[in-house]
């Protein structure tokens, strides 16, 4: 029996029903976990009696630990709600009836499962104060998730927006936000060395945009930046950091716009199209065929 059998991160061509029930039940239960952990945590704070004046909302010890990288919670919020809408609308693809839809969806099912206990448990730490474990367990998930953008890199769009692109763009902008805070990030050198790594973020999407023409990266950056930029303009009016994110969230999202709209309007015909199977010689760029 080849060994990719046994991994469970394998890419195959079909599976067998044994393992698609596992996939089914394994899914949707860690998704649970996460949105109940992160329902909970977003309206209570732990009881532990360890810490306990350490302990707080979700959004609580952002507002607790200010940061240069403190996001603001509506937009954020926002963000998540519609991930998460868009990831129940994957699962669902997992019960199709059409094999290509499921044989894309539980490809990459093992990835997801990781990624929903890890950042379960990075719930779990940051309500507590226990940063630097939580900054681990991102780092961990930034690993898990990147390997999937590039072991999967021809999966359709109703699989790689909420289970590939999104849960990246924010695991790179988790890490800068639990970091800060676990460095107490709030003195002037602290806030200098911030203005630098905030950077990083237009780095990032315009990796991804100009490499891979990923523009749903980008999108997902550009919000994400907004939430750092609206934040820090309501805590320091006379600031760079707060001009840096919305410079990058204006980058990032016109660049998106303008990579974007021949794919989504079908005017560049060279881009792959949502659900299409592509050779394998065309599987280098996730969403747009090598030029």
């Amino acid at each position: 029996m080849p060994a990719s059998d046994y991994n469970p991160f394998a890419k195959r061509e079909e599976f067998s029903s044994r393992n698609l029930l596992a996939y089914k039940i394994l899914t949707v239960l860690s998704w649970l976990l996460l949105v109940v952990v992160g329902v909970y945590y977003t309206f209570d704070s732990p009881h532990d009696h360890y810490k306990h004046h350490h302990n707080h909302t979700i959004w609580g010890q952002n507002n607790h630990r200010r940061t240069p990288f403190s996001l603001n919670s509506v937009v954020v919020s926002i963000y998540w709600v519609v991930v998460l809408i868009l990831q129940a609308h994957y699962v669902r693809y997992l019960y199709s009836a059409d094999k290509t839809f499921v044989t894309s969806a539980a490809n990459v099912g093992s990835h997801f499962i990781v990624h929903n206990l890890l950042s379960t448990a990075f719930i779990l730490l940051w309500v507590r104060a226990f940063f630097w474990p939580a900054e681990v367990f991102l780092i961990l998930n930034l690993f898990n998730l990147t390997l999937l953008y590039f072991r999967h890199p021809t999966t359709p769009r109703f699989v790689h927006i909420p289970i590939v692109s999104a849960p990246l763009a924010w695991t790179y902008i988790a890490i800068l936000w639990d970091g800060a805070a676990a460095v107490n990030a709030r003195s002037l050198p602290a806030r200098i060395v911030a203005n630098l790594f905030i950077w990083g973020i237009l780095v990032l999407g315009g990796f991804f945009l100009l490499t891979y023409k990923d523009y749903t990266i980008g999108i997902e950056l550009a919000i994400l930046s907004l939430a750092i930029a609206i934040a820090q303009l309501q805590v320091h009016v006379i600031a760079f950091q707060w001009i840096f994110a919305f410079v990058i969230a204006g980058v990032l999202f016109v660049g998106s716009l303008v990579i974007g709209a021949p794919q989504v309007f079908g005017q560049d015909r060279s881009v792959r199209q949502e659900g299409a199977i592509v050779s394998e010689d065309r599987e280098r760029a996730p969403l747009l065929d090598d030029q």
